[in-house]
């Protein structure tokens, strides 16, 4: 037999939440023995345990009384809905902690959130964190100077990561940047953007491959930023122009070189 003291300690918890769970009447009371202690089975720890368990998980008191007097059927049941919810909670609290990460990046303190958006779906996809950064830090002025067509645009990208053809070129892109200028990987690259582009530019319009209405000054600005943060990207520019398109952000098309 335990001592109240005994209990908490076995079980985890104070003598004060066992007083606590026996005023709530969770915990049965016992009575006191010769000596004037109240003394405790084992079985009084096993229920305790169930008591705290379910506690700490956000079940409320009253909850968890039922809880107690349920048949095994309705607790398994009741326990299961408990899991699914905590789960959900973790799953939400990891978003949250991912949104306040790219608060550290400037992400969220300098882009609308549909561009935030945006730049999350490129990490889910896998695209590498230097080409997600060049995207982010030329969207940054981008979404300044235009803040009434970040959504127009906005919408146009996410629409073009929904064809996988698109999504491997930001892949293969990100294993071409510790490569030298004559990875052959972006001459192939090359010819198979030059080719989606051209494509594109006849079945929707050329406005739809490359940001319209962008001043030169600052496409150029863009262009700069996207450069010295993925180095490959100038010389996948070079060999683009020599297939019929110049610029990256203010893609036009060009006489081929």
């Amino acid at each position: 037999m335990l001592t109240i003291g005994e209990l908490a300690s076995y079980a985890g918890v104070t003598v004060r939440a066992v007083r606590h769970y026996h005023a709530k009447g969770l915990l049965p009371e016992p009575e006191r023995d010769h000596s004037g202690y109240r003394r405790y089975g084992a079985d009084a720890i096993v229920e305790l345990i169930r008591i705290r368990t379910l506690a700490e998980a956000g079940v409320p008191l009253a909850r968890v009384r039922e809880l107690l007097r349920a048949g095994e059927e309705e607790f398994a049941a009741a326990v299961a809905d408990i899991d699914r919810r905590l789960a959900a909670e973790i799953r939400e609290r990891q978003r949250h902690r991912a949104r306040i990460a790219r608060l550290t990046s400037g992400d969220g303190l300098a882009l609308p959130p549909e561009v935030v958006g945006f730049l999350e779906r490129l990490r889910a996809l896998g695209v590498d964190e230097r080409i997600v950064r060049a995207e982010r830090d030329g969207w940054i002025p981008l979404a300044a100077r235009f803040p009434e067509r970040v959504g127009e645009w906005i919408a146009r990208k996410q629409e073009q990561l929904a064809d996988p053809e698109f999504v491997d070129f930001y892949l293969t892109l990100g294993e071409a940047l510790d490569r030298g200028d004559d990875d052959p990987r972006l001459v192939e690259l090359a010819d198979r953007v030059a080719a989606y582009i051209t494509r594109l530019a006849e079945e929707r319009g050329e406005e739809y491959v490359g940001v319209a209405g962008v001043e030169p000054a600052l496409a150029a600005l863009m262009d700069t930023l996207a450069f010295d943060t993925v180095s490959s990207a100038r010389r996948l520019i070079e060999l683009l122009e020599q297939r019929g398109w110049a610029g990256w952000t203010r893609l036009e098309r060009v006489e081929p070189t």
